[in-house]
């Protein structure tokens, strides 16, 4: 069972997936594992407030493992102060939950590690799609943190990065790329020198590890 931990997509057969959305927050209703969280390049100064409250109200539900994806992007159109103020938003509401946090972040890894201390954030917090070098990578698990790598794992700095980071550390996903989850594991075990059964133990624990449930 390939476990994917971030994927805006419906679950394919013989994957366990913990799928995003980012509005129609009523949708965890569904019972199926999901994250839910203010994406920052959706933030509309008139309506995220309402769209806070709705994330509010649903995240509670036991199906909802994580928030997230939240955080912060440099290089999308979203006013950069309305950003950091619904990330703040909803980092108060990780710290009152407890749950998880899936993190998108685009250049803005000192501004966000930055903004996790100061809310002292003490939950999981999983950096989804990495795709930089093995400095900010050791930068980001230095702090105590988790990386999730996708279809970026074809590019050699990135599996620079994979070997760089504790076995414990790390999580794979496809987000919305059309890569395969199964070709995401076969990346990561080529490049971590492993059988793809031994990548599949190892995010299991700790998918169990970071969300408490156990996959068969």
């Amino acid at each position: 069972m390939f476990i994917n931990i971030h994927t805006h997509n419906p679950r394919h057969a013989g994957e366990w997936s913990i799928r995003n959305i980012y509005r129609n927050f009523d949708h965890a209703a569904t019972g199926s594992p999901l994250s839910m969280g203010l994406h920052p390049w959706n933030i509309d100064p008139g309506t995220w407030k309402a769209g806070l409250d709705q994330l509010k109200k649903y995240s509670t539900a036991p199906n909802v493992l994580a928030i997230g994806e939240a955080g912060l992007d440099k290089l999308c159109k979203t006013d950069w102060a309305l950003q950091v103020d619904a990330f703040a938003a909803q980092l108060s509401w990780v710290h009152e939950t407890r749950k998880p946090l899936i993190i998108h972040c685009v250049r803005a890894y000192d501004d966000i590690l930055k903004m996790l201390k100061a809310y002292n954030i003490k939950t999981a917090c999983i950096f989804h799609g990495f795709n930089r070098n093995v400095s900010i990578a050791k930068q980001i698990i230095g702090h105590g943190h988790y990386l999730s790598f996708g279809s970026a794992l074809q590019l050699n700095h990135v599996r620079e990065s994979l070997r760089a980071v504790p076995l414990n550390r790390i999580f794979l996903e496809t987000d919305d790329a059309e890569t395969p989850i199964a070709v995401v594991y076969q990346l990561a075990a080529e490049t971590l020198g492993m059988s793809v059964d031994d990548v599949i133990s190892q995010i299991r624990q700790n998918t169990t590890s970071v969300f408490g449930i156990n996959i068969a």
